[in-house]
């Protein structure tokens, strides 16, 4: 059986018009009377009734609708899933997030993945922050969504797509609170929380710096594992934390102040990927995150697109 007469039968019967069924095929009027001539010789019986002016199913023709009409839609969408795999469209694509607001980007890029590709599964989980690049670089993710710096020679950074400023925690009792802002230099004047864990030295220097910019030291107290362990010891006075400007919307916890930073470098976010284990999906996914940044950006004044 052709399938060129069967495409041409479908389209035919259901736009019922020989012009309109040959511009949908991109084929000449003679070329769709020729293949439904064809076909209805291959039955034995006319599948349309023609006039005129206008073009009518039989009923011969009707029920031979009903029946190929499934089975050519199960077929197209077959070929189309083994497309999608070919294209690494198709199967999983696990994504990290390293904030909240890294989360809501990735929420909306993976919504509109899976609007866009339904058979492929977007996975998402959180990043810890006590190992930042550990889980992608054991492949249990295929890229993340994180704040900059990214600075390791086997993973691949790609471009920013947001910044926003930085705010310090504080305890609201300390006086640093009561300012409308603070700078580098006053981080002197205040123990710094840190992070343990697998953090390169770069990593830690640029969310909790030791020095400000005229070199005074900077103490560090106690190194947590989690935003949550943060905010308790924050709360208690044992220390604060430099982070970006979202957490206070995300994070407001009893006893801790947020206090706008000012003069110091803006969070970046961008996606980051085990060099040489790009795909399809994951570019993707790339641009589904930058149009979800630009939407995030549209709605908070606060939050910028990289310049």
């Amino acid at each position: 059986m052709d399938r060129y007469e069967l495409e041409c039968f479908l389209v035919l019967a259901e736009e019922l018009h020989f012009g309109r069924t040959a511009t949908r095929l991109h084929l000449s009027r003679a070329r769709v009377s020729q293949l439904v001539q064809k076909l209805e010789r291959r039955v034995g019986a006319p599948l349309f009734a023609r006039t005129s002016r206008q073009v009518t199913l039989t009923r011969l023709g009707e029920r031979l609708r009903d029946d190929l009409g499934p089975h050519h839609r199960a077929i197209r969408e077959a070929l189309e899933r083994a497309t999608a795999t070919a294209r690494g469209m198709a199967g999983a694509l696990h994504v990290g997030f390293s904030t909240p607001l890294a989360g809501e980007m990735t929420m909306r890029a993976a919504e509109a993945l899976r609007t866009a590709h339904p058979d492929l599964v977007v996975e998402i989980c959180e990043v810890p922050m006590s190992d930042p690049f550990g889980l992608l670089r054991r492949g249990q993710f295929d890229v993340q969504l994180v704040d900059f710096p990214v600075r390791e020679s086997d993973l691949t950074a790609g471009p920013a797509l947001l910044t926003e400023e930085r705010v310090l925690a504080v305890a609201a009792g300390h006086p640093l609170s009561a300012r409308h802002a603070v700078s580098l230099e006053d981080l002197g004047d205040v123990p710094l929380l840190t992070v343990d864990g697998d953090v390169p030295d770069y990593w830690l220097e640029h969310r909790f710096p030791s020095r400000t910019p005229n070199g005074r030291p900077i103490d560090h107290r106690p190194a947590v594992t989690n935003m949550q362990e943060a905010l308790v010891l924050v709360s208690a006075g044992k220390g604060a934390m430099l982070t970006a400007a979202h957490t206070a919307a995300y994070h407001r916890w009893p006893g801790v102040a947020y206090v706008p930073l000012v003069g110091g470098v803006p969070v970046r976010y961008g996606l980051v990927w085990r060099t040489g284990n790009g795909s399809p999906a994951v570019e993707l996914f790339g641009h589904l995150a930058g149009k979800a940044a630009r939407a995030v950006v549209g709605e908070d004044p606060q939050r910028a697109l990289p310049r």
